[in-house]
């Protein structure tokens, strides 16, 4: 069965690659947690505000 899981992640200015370090070490967890064995796909998109960007949201689609 394939699944999608979907992280969210808001940045702020001179934080962003911590942010993205949490980001990264939220999503690890969450697959060794999970005990998947398969990534199918991940993929990253910037939320934006008043033409900023002030978000990331990161999709997983894992199978199980």
């Amino acid at each position: 069965m394939i699944k999608v899981k979907t992280f969210g992640e808001p940045l702020q200015p001179f934080k962003a690659q911590r942010e993205l370090d949490d980001l990264d070490a939220r999503v690890n967890q969450f697959i060794v947690e999970s005990g998947i064995t398969r990534v199918l796909s991940v993929s990253d998109s910037t939320t934006v505000e008043a033409g900023n960007t002030c978000g990331l949201i990161r999709v997983l689609v894992y199978e199980v």
